[in-house]
């Protein structure tokens, strides 16, 4: 050991940001993911799984940049490396084992390099299907052999065998995922009538209780602007485990040729074709762009909605409306630029329950309506954020008062009920959460038939505040000022 006397620096390496949580916006995301650059691909397949770091993202489902073939990347990348928000919930449904989304790739020579490499140029290789022959002799991975992906996509090889290094060709095969091989039916999923497993969409019903968190906002970026991904996203808004509520956010697709939009003034059409009515959704177009990068909308959102949340003590009381998407430019599927101004997004977007985007000394997010809007103006299904305040207060009272089920149904614990909703509400309206909050147990909503088949109602009044949507101020012409300036006020 050295004797120390003096004065002495180290370094360590710089550590990343740790990203801000929200639960509240916890976000369950369906797609494709890369997972053939994983050691065991299967693992990931139809399995919630949880992520609070863009490393555990990478590690549960690798990553890519091609957003079109693997989406799921598009909310890794702007939860994390845009936003910094964590956790997320990923849903891979690209299954290795079934045939539709695999290629099967031909045996082919491939030469072997000077310095004993190959370069196998075929895409999305499974390292586990990879079969390297010299000759007629297969080679051992990890013994004769290593393989890896490279940045590019191929598959680099160092072969360690001298007999095959020093060959001039090896024969290679494997197979390779097919991501366009996934069609909506995957997505939406189903159960197996035999087996009972559930895939796709159906697997929000195991979030509760394989993880013990409650969804936020379901999404499925480059997938939702389909009708069938659309429809089964609104079904599952409601009625979660039985009991639980969420948010979905669906793109209306910018291609005309895929019963979209790509004008503006035809979006109010797609949303129709698409079937986006929901009080529980939020409808969004075009899409995002961050330099090259090309993002579904619903992915951008669902990462500023938690960012939102996390800036409001995790409570999700404010409209992600008119907050800094982080972003580059608007664009349609193709890349075009889409440039909206104000009126355009008010009266053909906004006005038909559609969130866009403006430039306003930057790109915000532009729209405050539910996907309901304007078939109906009820407050708690017009207001995305008073909408989202509702599923949140439905969440937390089930989790918190589960416990009381099966108790004694007695005046002391209708009243401890009654008792913890109030202080909490009121701590509510003191941090200026909501205007009002009041939980009661009323007399006619308990008749004694509800009483004697174990049935307790209580009756929660909230008022989560409206967003400040429109500000007007009125300017009128001071004449007295004008007399006072010339006159001093004196008569003429």
């Amino acid at each position: 050991m050295p004797y120390n006397h003096g004065v002495s620096v180290t370094e360590q390496a710089t550590s990343l940001t740790v990203p801000v949580e929200s639960d509240a916006a916890l976000q369950v995301v369906f797609g494709t993911a890369p997972i053939h650059m994983l050691d065991d691909p299967a693992a990931a397949v139809n399995k919630p799984i949880l992520c609070y770091s863009f490393a555990e993202c990478q590690n549960n489902f690798g990553y890519s940049d091609d957003f079109k073939n693997f989406t799921l990347c598009q909310s890794m990348d702007y939860c994390f490396r845009v936003f910094n928000v964590a956790p997320i919930i990923l849903v891979n449904v690209l299954d290795p084992n079934k045939s539709t989304h695999t290629t099967a790739n031909v045996e082919e020579e491939v030469t072997v390099q000077a310095d004993g490499t190959l370069r196998y140029d075929k895409p999305y290789v499974l390292l586990n299907t990879l079969v390297v022959k010299n000759a007629e002799t297969p080679l051992v991975a990890g013994e004769d052999y290593l393989a890896s992906h490279a940045d590019d996509g191929s598959v680099h090889i160092v072969v360690l065998d001298d007999t095959a290094a020093e060959a001039a060709t090896l024969k290679v095969s494997s197979k390779s995922l097919k991501p366009d091989g996934v069609t909506v039916a995957d997505i939406v999923g189903g159960v197996d009538a035999l087996t009972g497993q559930e895939t796709g969409i159906e697997l929000i019903r195991q979030i509760y209780p394989r993880l013990g968190m409650t969804a936020g906002i379901l999404l499925a970026p480059g997938w939702s602007q389909q009708p069938v991904v659309a429809a089964a996203l609104q079904a599952k808004t409601e009625g979660i485990n039985g009991v639980f509520r969420a948010v979905t956010y669906i793109d209306i697709s910018t291609d005309a040729e895929e019963n979209g939009a790509a004008v503006y003034s035809g979006v109010k059409t797609a949303k129709e074709k698409l079937g986006v009515t929901s009080a529980f959704a939020a409808a969004l177009w075009p899409m995002i762009a961050i330099g090259d990068k090309r993002y579904y909308y619903s992915a951008a959102f669902g990462a500023l909605t938690a960012y939102t949340d996390s800036t409001h003590e995790d409570v999700p009381y404010a409209s992600p409306s008119n907050k800094a998407l982080r972003c580059t430019g608007t664009v349609l599927h193709d890349g075009t630029e889409v440039l909206l101004d104000q009126q355009q997004a008010n009266d053909t977007l906004n006005a038909n329950g559609i969130v866009t985007a403006i430039n306003v000394n930057g790109w915000r997010s532009w729209g405050n309506n539910t996907a309901a809007y304007p078939s109906t103006t009820d407050p708690k299904d017009r207001w995305l954020a008073v909408r989202r305040f509702f599923n949140w207060d439905a969440n937390n009272f089930i989790l918190t008062y589960f416990q009381k089920v099966d108790e004694p149904g007695n005046r002391r614990l209708i009243q401890s009920v009654i008792d913890s909703q109030n202080i909490k509400g009121n701590g509510y309206v003191a941090r200026d959460y909501c205007a009002g909050y009041k939980t009661e147990f009323r007399a006619d909503e308990n008749p004694t038939t509800s009483l004697l088949d174990g049935h307790l109602t209580t009756h929660t009044f909230l008022a989560p505040y409206i967003p400040a949507e429109f500000i007007e101020n009125i300017n009128e012409y001071d004449v007295s000022a004008l007399e006072t300036a010339l006159t001093g006020g004196e008569a003429a």
